[in-house]
């Protein structure tokens, strides 16, 4: 079993992303052009989206909020200087994850994910954590714990690059084209940065994988 995608993978499809560039495009234009109410589609939108990402990667819901209406402020701020030569989406992905990157080298948050997140959120399955459960039927509570504790460890042997990265791939389901797009890097880079993340934490994991 990949950990990995077991805990981050949804269960609904994503939309058509030309489709839904080429829409927020137009609510943009009408916003640069003196429609400042307009951004708020946009802001009810991305909202929940964009506060998952950033609480996968600071596992602190105070900080999430904060960071995710930051993001919102930055970017109707400089929605002028948006071309529309990437994705809205992945522009406002962007200015989050460098927000919250920033925030996090200033912190050094030492835990990046919750079960408890895995739980709550609707389009995850509660039954992600029974799939974990080993072949010894330990007592679910206790085990994913210590599966987090073991996972928070992993996590911290990576660089914030190679987390964030992990994140956006595994959990939020970005493709490689629109993680290096937010990273400022080259796909090759993405690819990389994904193996040796996946690696290390397949690897760290290995015993509580039922497989």
């Amino acid at each position: 079993m990949d950990v990995v995608k077991t805990l981050g993978k949804t269960l609904v499809a994503s939309p058509d992303r030309q489709q839904e560039a080429d829409s927020d495009l137009a609510v943009v234009k009408r916003v640069q052009a003196g429609d400042v109410a307009a951004f708020d589609q946009l802001v009810v939108k991305y909202r929940e989206r964009v506060y998952g990402v950033v609480y996968h990667l600071t596992s602190n819901r105070e900080d999430a909020a904060d960071l995710t209406q930051d993001a919102m402020i930055k970017a109707f701020q400089s929605i002028n200087r948006f071309q529309g030569q990437s994705s809205f989406f992945t522009w406002l992905y962007r200015i989050a994850v460098n927000s919250t990157l920033t925030h996090l080298r200033k912190q050094r948050l030492r835990t990046f994910f919750s079960f408890d997140k895995i739980d709550e959120d609707d389009h995850v399955s509660a039954e992600v954590i029974a799939a974990l459960t080993d072949a010894t039927g330990a007592d679910r509570e206790t085990f994913a714990r210590e599966l987090q504790e073991k996972l928070n460890e992993a996590m911290l042997k990576l660089s914030i690059k190679h987390r964030t990265v992990i994140t956006l791939f595994e959990i939020d389901g970005l493709s490689h084209q629109e993680i290096a797009e937010i990273m400022d890097c080259s796909v090759g880079t993405v690819r990389s940065r994904l193996h040796y993340a996946k690696q290390l934490l397949q690897s760290e994991l290995q015993a509580y994988i039922r497989r």
